[in-house]
């Protein structure tokens, strides 16, 4: 792993039954290739003294149990993972899916916004959201909830000062170089660009989210009639909401 400096990977605290792994300050499609294979190996490595891992854009969170295995112990092994680690191209590979969207103001809000923001028609803006494929670098926030990039810097925009209390499931939004579809109804302050039909999140489905760290994610527009086929929600939204 170069490029980032002696420090890295570190390890990092995460409480009596946690260990955070800093892999990379930067976010780069390249470290899913590192922290990919780090996440299955540390599934081995634990066995079942493993809670939970949560892979990001540059980390790897790690919860145990401390009963089955103490803290320093956990750290030992992970110390030991990081030794033998290697990245992994075919690992980040992921399935690739098309969420078809209907970008529109009734139900992307903030889409005009985010054109005036920057410097582009709307129809630019769908067109360069549209126009590029997405890393899933993270799973978080909700189930189901998939954090995607990079958008491309023209789009990057700022969340909202204030949260809306309610978004509807599929929103389609982005927020600093990142993009997402929200899998259920929830709050969010993000922006609001459209809505995909696509099910992000079913219990009845092995692994239960449609979208997996690794994969790939193109948004492809599609008119209000195909959406609404397609079991689209078409209720129209209020900028302010």
């Amino acid at each position: 792993m170069s490029g980032e400096g002696a420090r890295l990977p570190r390890l990092e605290s995460a409480g009596l039954d946690g260990w955070m792994v800093r892999l990379f300050e930067r976010i780069e499609e390249s470290n899913l290739a590192w922290i990919t294979p780090l996440t299955r190996r540390c599934e081995a490595a634990f066995g079942e003294a493993l809670v939970d891992l949560v892979p990001s854009y540059t980390t790897l969170l790690v919860i145990f149990d401390p009963f089955r295995l103490p803290p320093e112990e956990a750290r030992r092994r992970l110390q030991t993972l990081l030794a033998e680690l290697a990245p992994e191209e075919s690992a980040a590979q992921g399935e690739v899916h098309e969420l078809p969207t209907w970008y529109d103001p009734r139900v992307g809000p903030d889409l005009e916004r985010v054109a005036r923001h920057a410097g582009m028609s709307v129809e630019e803006v769908i067109a360069c959201h549209a126009g590029s494929d997405y890393r899933v670098f993270a799973l978080g926030f909700a189930p189901g909830f998939a954090f995607m990039g990079l958008l491309d810097e023209r789009l990057e925009v700022p969340r909202l000062d204030t949260p809306r209390r309610r978004v509807p499931a599929g929103s389609v939004a982005i927020a600093g170089r990142q993009t997402a579809a929200y899998p259920a109804v929830t709050p969010g302050g993000w922006n609001l660009l459209g809505r995909t039909a696509a099910c992000l999140f079913d219990r009845d489905r092995e692994g239960f989210s449609l979208l997996q760290v690794g994969d790939r994610v193109r948004f492809v527009p599609v008119t209000r009639e195909a959406f609404a086929a397609q079991g689209g929600d078409t209720t129209p939204m209020e900028a302010g909401r």
